[in-house]
């Protein structure tokens, strides 16, 4: 399956750790990531990440036009709702299209690890037979 990551500026340290923490299941599936992230994803976690440009100068759009083509899976978003820099990559986008291509869309720690998780157990299996 191709798994999305975005993650804003101070969610990143985040997204590195459960990168790590689920690296396991993660290493047996397509990674895409908006620029830093991707990079921070391969550092932390030894993982191969398809990278994008960084948010703000265009992989969010990158990202936003997988999703249209139906081809990332699964999306994890990690957004801080209350320190949204200019840089930040505005998540309305994303949030709509992945509703609209009926993606599974994590926007939190808790609800990515639910999602790694039903990944694991193949649960999202149906991902396959919807495209």
């Amino acid at each position: 399956m191709n798994i999305g990551f975005i993650a804003h500026e101070s969610k990143k340290k985040l997204l590195q750790n459960f990168c790590i923490a689920y690296r396991g299941i993660l290493s047996r599936h397509e990674l895409y990531a908006t620029g830093t992230s991707g990079r921070l994803i391969e550092e932390a976690a030894n993982l191969s990440v398809h990278k994008f440009l960084a948010g703000h100068v265009g992989g969010e759009q990158q990202m936003a036009s997988m999703i249209e083509q139906n081809e990332i899976d699964l999306m994890i978003f990690l957004r801080d709702p209350f320190m949204q820099k200019k840089r930040d990559p505005d998540p309305n986008k994303i949030f709509r299209l992945c509703d609209v291509h009926i993606i599974p869309l994590a926007t939190n720690l808790a609800s990515a690890e639910m999602l790694i998780k039903s990944l694991e157990r193949g649960e999202l299996d149906w991902r396959e037979n919807y495209k």
